[in-house]
Formats: C-alpha cells, sequence, structure tokens
C-alpha cells in the first residue's frame, strides 16, 4: 500500500492532511525521512510520525460507557451523537455505533470502523447476547421468568425469541433485574416489559457477548479494546457466540 493510505488507515488525518505532513519531512520510514506519499509499505514498515512509531491498524474496536442523552448515530442536526464524545485521536477512524442505544438508555455501546464485524455481531442469525440491568415499576415474579423464557408478543404482535429473566430485588412496587435477549427489535425491552403491564423506569446495557462493561470507565469514556476482548463478544472469530442462550 502507500505510505498515505498506511498513515490514513491508522487514523493519523485526512489525506490531504497527511500529504502535507509527509511533504514537510514529519514522516520517517526505516528512520529516514520520506517526502514521497506514494512510497510502497506494508503492515510491518517501521513508519513513524513526529517521532512516534505508528503501528498498523486498520480495524479499532471501542467499548463506549453511553451516557443519557446521546443518539447512537454518526451525525444528527439536532441530537448530539455518541461520536461526540470521542476525542480526536479518533476523529479520523470514520467509527459507527454496532448497534444502537435508545437515547435514555446508559452503557455498553460498540463502536467500531469494521464493517464484517459489525455484520456479525448484528445478524439475527448470530445471535449474540445482549445483558441489561433495569429498573422496573412494577413487580417481578418467578411468573415474569417464565413468561420471557417462552417469548413474549409485543404491541404488533410479533413474539419475542426466549429471553432470560433474572430478579435482582422485588417488592410490590418496583423491581431491579437483569435480562438477557438475542434480538434488537425497535425499543424491544421497554417493550416486552410493557406488554406484561409493568414499565421500565431505568435501563443500562452491561453486557454484550461474553464481554461485560468496564465499570471502571465514566459516562461517555471509551475503551480499545484487544483481539481476545473482541472474540469474547462473538464467542470466537468464527462471530458465533458459543453462550447464547438455549
Amino acid at each position: 500500500m502507500r505510505l498515505d493510505k498506511f498513515l490514513a488507515d491508522c487514523g493519523q488525518g485526512s489525506r490531504k492532511d497527511i500529504k502535507k505532513m509527509i511533504t514537510n519531512g514529519l514522516v520517517t520510514l526505516d528512520g529516514a525521512v520520506c517526502k514521497s506519499a506514494q512510497t510502497a509499505v506494508d503492515e510491518n514498515s517501521d513508519v513513524a510520525l513526529c517521532g512516534k512509531k505508528i503501528v498498523y491498524e486498520k480495524f479499532i474496536y471501542l467499548m463506549m460507557n453511553k451516557p443519557q442523552g446521546y443518539i447512537s448515530a454518526t451525525e444528527d442536526t439536532r441530537k448530539k451523537t455518541v461520536l461526540d464524545l470521542l476525542g480526536d485521536e479518533y476523529k479520523y477512524f470514520s467509527l459507527f455505533p454496532a448497534g444502537r442505544l435508545d437515547i435514555d438508555t446508559e452503557g455498553f455501546l460498540l463502536l467500531t470502523n469494521d464493517g464484517n464485524f459489525a455484520h456479525n455481531i448484528l445478524s439475527p442469525k448470530k445471535h449474540v447476547d445482549k445483558t441489561y440491568f433495569a429498573k422496573i415499576d412494577g413487580q417481578i415474579t418467578d411468573e415474569h421468568i417464565k413468561m420471557f423464557a417462552d417469548g413474549i408478543v409485543l404491541d404488533d404482535g410479533y413474539k419475542t425469541l426466549p429471553s432470560r429473566l433474572k430478579i435482582l430485588k422485588s417488592d410490590e412496587n418496583s423491581s431491579e433485574i437483569e435480562i438477557t435477549v438475542r434480538e434488537g427489535k425497535f425499543h424491544q425491552i421497554k417493550r416486552m416489559f410493557d406488554a406484561v403491564g409493568t414499565h421500565v423506569a431505568y435501563l443500562k446495557r452491561i453486557a454484550m457477548g461474553g464481554l461485560y462493561l468496564d465499570e471502571s470507565l465514566g459516562k461517555g469514556e471509551v475503551k480499545k479494546l484487544t483481539k481476545e476482548e473482541t472474540e469474547k463478544i462473538t464467542g470466537g472469530q468464527n462471530g458465533h457466540n458459543q453462550n447464547a442462550l438455549q
């Protein structure tokens, strides 16, 4: 690949800016200044920008602790998007949210520029589990656990796939639960609880596949995921989640 593409893939700036940096002698290849953007390099080339070694990294995967008040989109004319929370170091990676969380839902949102990976975790055929913590207005009982395991009929007549419901605390007025689903219909969890006569007062995604939200992340903060962590989401390189609901 060309040197300018190498640096662009690594999020070091726009192609125009990168060409200027190369022309101005800010880029070295194997320790020597290189002023030609067309110079051929590969993923293992020793490239440095302003003295800092650049490790080739075409695709990145970020765990965000999404706060309320931001939409899961790349741009919007009226509302703030999750990309508005990112620092300048991620400006040129063309990141997008893999899936969505409602504007009032918090927690684990995955941002990436890897379209194939996003497809793997979002495809209904893959059945990647998503686990949420929720506060519910109303009492959740063991009977609800059975109902959710069988599937809930939503307001449009659609019956959801089986889901796993765990009661953390419950009384006649309110409950705290964890729920694991493997599909992502519009407002699905809220509609599931509405369908059984209760109401979701607070919702937070805490896990995707086998990877849990890093609770040390403040709201709006991100961390870069390792290969091992991304494989916890998919259950392995084939994109199938081995821990999916049975």
